[in-house]
This record gives structure tokens, C-alpha cells and sequence, in this order.
């Protein structure tokens, strides 16, 4: 059984059209929510700035947690846990590099995403989107009694929601 992958990423809505990454992963290119690991000291909220630009060279103020999610891939079984949060576009910089493993940066309304349903690389990506318009928030002091949360993979399961 591999470990479970715990990662943070964002929703990120700006006049009707949701910001997402095109990017490789497992030999595909899927999309996905700007986001990933968080590092060593690092809050929850500070790991989604800073991943949004490094994957997307855009700035956002991390905003109200959205919930957790909880999916396991069904061919490997291997479990992901994903931590989502609403997050405000502020700008962003056409200059800046974007990590190697990010093909573009999109805007796409929920339509469009859901047309490319298949493309996706996973089922968070609609769910927390649904979830977001749907209006869902969770307190913010879910996750304070989980900090450092890489040391509380278990405590983030037991609360996520099954995708």
C-alpha cells in the first residue's frame, strides 16, 4: 500500500471562469487545481500561494477552507487526500516561469471542465468546484487541532470526504 498523498490546492474563480493547470502527470497531461505539497514549517494557506505561482505565476489570497478530499485511484489504490480552499485572484506575471511539470495555465467555466471531464486527474477537481458554488465552508478550526498536518495524515482521513 503506498502512503497516502496529502496535498493543498485551491479554487480560484474570477469572472465566471475557474483558474486550472494543464500539466503532466502518471505519463498524461490531466487537469488539475493549482496546488501540491506542503513544506517542512510551512501553514496550509501559505502552501497554496505559494504553489498557485509556481504552477500558474499568479498571486491569490488564500481565503475559507472549502474541505477535504479523500480519493483512491482505482486501478493503483493509492489514496489522495487534497485540503481545498477558496482562493482570490489578485494578478499575475506573463514573465514568470511555471514549474516543468505544467503545460498552460487555464481559465475554463465549470462547462467547459465539465466537458473535458475526462481529462481530469481526478474527481476532486469538479467535486470542490461543485462544492464551491454549492456555497460549502468548514470552520477554520478544523484543521488547527492537525497541525503539522503531515504528521496527522490520519486525523485529515478521518474528516475528509470521499470522492
Amino acid at each position: 500500500m503506498y502512503p497516502t498523498d496529502l496535498t493543498v490546492s485551491a479554487v480560484i474563480d474570477y469572472e465566471g471562469r475557474y483558474l486550472l493547470v494543464e500539466e503532466f502527470a502518471m505519463g498524461n497531461v490531466v487537469l488539475n487545481q493549482p496546488g501540491g505539497h506542503i513544506e517542512a514549517g510551512e501553514s496550509p494557506e501559505a502552501a497554496v500561494q505559494r504553489e498557485v505561482l509556481e504552477e500558474t505565476g499568479c498571486n491569490v489570497e488564500c481565503g475559507e477552507l472549502i474541505g477535504m478530499y479523500l480519493w483512491i485511484h482505482p486501478q493503483t489504490r493509492q489514496q489522495f487526500a487534497k485540503i481545498v480552499y477558496v482562493a482570490t485572484f489578485l494578478g499575475y506575471d506573463e514573465s514568470r516561469a511555471l514549474d516543468d511539470s505544467i503545460v498552460a495555465r487555464r481559465w475554463m467555466t465549470r462547462e467547459d471542465i465539465e466537458r473535458r471531464r475526462a481529462m481530469l486527474r481526478s474527481p476532486i477537481v469538479l467535486r470542490c468546484i461543485r462544492d464551491f458554488e454549492a456555497g460549502k465552508r468548514q470552520s477554520d478550526t478544523l484543521l488547527s487541532g492537525m497541525l503539522p498536518l503531515q504528521h496527522n495524515v490520519d486525523a485529515v482521513l478521518a474528516n475528509a470526504d470521499l470522492v
